[in-house]
């Protein structure tokens, strides 16, 4: 059995991919599976696959129809065999080689559910670092183990929420055991995933590393302009976290996320917002967005 599966979701990132087969494949910790999960790319992305696979056998190529982020990383997740996942965007690098061998002892030597790191973020062209909240580990005592309602809440209440999956190491047998997947057919899902498992576990811990480098760019799914899609999926988030749990963390994790999301929503064409507006109303969700957010919504211009 692999130490960790590396999941990729690969779509049109063939100027970058070698960049992180190259990261990956040349880390300390060797007892690792990578799956690379070709989804419906049109560029080159699939012979760089498959350049890299004749020179490793450690690389799984998988292949699906373009259907998103969520569905590639669930279709890797059924093939997995890995002690632990890691889930790492295909453009992205690991930016220590011993990266994935100190997440692997540390997660080890405290049996966490999962753990969660720092990484760096940087522009397209790498010339320059951008401020991004992807350092938190500040917060939280190393090897000092962490529930996960109490962890979202400081999170919450110091702004210092992430929600993204490659700042986290997650042990397999947890996610299975509490049997989460992605939700199909959205963007921003990680918000999704990663909310309900922190508040599936008791047993989390930090590791105050960077360990990975994040690349800022136009065409990704967080470069695009943000637009009704964003909203929508920000809404159907909320629809199935209140399916999940309706609990008063929930309630807060919402108040949080959905007043920004109408406060930033002023960008959308003004034709798209009473169909968002009307959808967030009849589900209830006034509350969560508040009066300051949707007036911001309604009033303040995009330009």
């Amino acid at each position: 059995m692999p130490k960790v599966s590396v999941i990729l979701p690969i779509y049109n990132v063939a100027p970058y991919l070698e960049e992180t087969f190259q990261s990956i494949i040349h880390q300390s910790l060797t007892e690792i599976e990578i799956i690379a999960v070709n989804d419906g790319s049109t560029d080159n992305s699939e012979e760089i696959i498959k350049k890299y696979q004749k020179q490793d056998a450690r690389i799984i190529l998988l292949a699906q129809e373009n259907r998103g982020q969520s569905a590639a990383r669930n279709l890797a997740l059924k093939y997995a065999t890995g002690q632990y996942i890691y889930m790492m965007d295909s453009d992205d690098l690991l930016i220590d080689k011993n990266a994935l061998q100190t997440c692997y002892e540390y997660a080890e030597k405290n049996q966490a559910d999962f753990i969660f790191f720092d990484g760096e973020s940087f522009s397209e062209k790498g010339e320059s670092r951008i401020s991004r909240n992807s350092k938190r580990t500040h917060l939280i005592d190393e090897n000092q183990k962490s529930d996960g309602e109490q962890l979202l809440n400081l999170m919450l209440d110091t702004k210092a929420h992430n929600c993204v999956v490659w700042l986290l190491f997650i042990r397999k047998a947890f996610l299975d055991r509490i049997n989460l997947h992605f939700y199909e057919g959205i963007i921003h899902e990680d918000e999704l995933f990663t909310t309900i498992l922190t508040l599936s576990s008791n047993n989390i811990y930090c590791l105050k590393r960077s360990l990975v480098g994040h690349r800022i760019r136009s065409a990704s799914t967080m470069g695009l302009n943000f637009s009704k899609r964003n909203m929508n999926c920000y809404l159907t988030v909320a629809d199935q976290l209140l399916n999940f749990r309706k609990s008063p963390i929930i309630h807060k994790f919402l108040r949080y996320t959905l007043s920004k999301v109408f406060y930033t929503g002023h960008l959308i064409p003004f034709k798209d917002k009473p169909a968002v507006f009307w959808r967030a109303l009849r589900s209830g969700y006034l509350k969560y967005i508040g009066w300051k957010s949707a007036l911001v919504f309604w009033v303040k211009s995009s330009k």
